[in-house]
């Protein structure tokens, strides 16, 4: 038993990718392994998943080992072919090349991503019931010192601009990583309170349940 304080943890956002490797065919197994053509991955790297299968569909997941032809996706289990319908779930691999760091950071909210019910009953029973449905939307909120001259800041704002699917992670203190495919915006104008730090929000609405890698 433990428990983790995240005193000292860092949030990034992906700053830039490589071009997009297709993998024409994805494997049901306890750890995913995609088929490329001409892959130059590594271990480690950590990708932007665009895939047929919707449970995998803007994951961002980590390399255990890559050939120019077999791309295996760490941790990610693909067995369960009702989830995972074999044969429809080929896409694109994108390579984070670099990150860039979210400092600053005044306030970190989460939301969403509980479990929704529906409400049974029937006639010959006492009390009703709930089976669960599914999970509702998750987002993140982060509070920042508002400085404009920060690196990130382009980054940020091109990704609101595009509305397009971005990876980002969180750094916990030691090894732990807890990676997101997020949309991501950011609020035009500071908070603006006398005597206190002015501020803006970035905005991530998550596309994808989390992955979470342990060392």
């Amino acid at each position: 038993m433990a428990v983790k304080l995240p005193n000292g943890a860092t949030f990034e956002h992906a700053a830039t990718y490589a071009t997009a490797l297709a993998f024409s065919a994805i494997s049901n197994a306890s750890e995913a392994v995609c088929t490329v053509t001409g892959g130059t991955l590594a271990v480690g790297d950590i990708l932007l998943v665009a895939s047929g299968w919707t449970a995998l569909n803007n994951k961002v997941v980590r390399v255990k080992t890559a050939t120019a032809t077999a791309i295996t996706l760490e941790a990610i289990d693909t067995t369960d072919t009702t989830v995972y319908p074999a044969g429809s779930g080929v896409g694109t691999l994108r390579k984070v090349l670099t990150w860039v760091q979210i400092p600053q950071v005044t306030d970190f909210a989460s939301a969403g991503g509980q479990q929704n019910y529906a409400e049974v009953s029937f006639l010959e029973a006492q009390q009703g019931f709930q089976i669960p449905t599914d999970k509702s939307a998750a987002s993140m909120t982060i509070t920042v010192a508002d400085d404009p001259a920060l690196p990130y800041m382009p980054i940020v704002t091109a990704a609101d601009t595009s509305r397009s699917i971005q990876a980002a992670r969180l750094n916990l203190p030691g090894v732990d990583k807890i990676y997101y495919g997020v949309f991501t915006s950011i609020s035009p104008q500071p908070t603006i309170q006398r005597n206190n730090v002015m501020t803006k929000v970035v905005s991530l609405a998550q596309q994808s349940t989390p992955t979470r890698y342990l060392s």
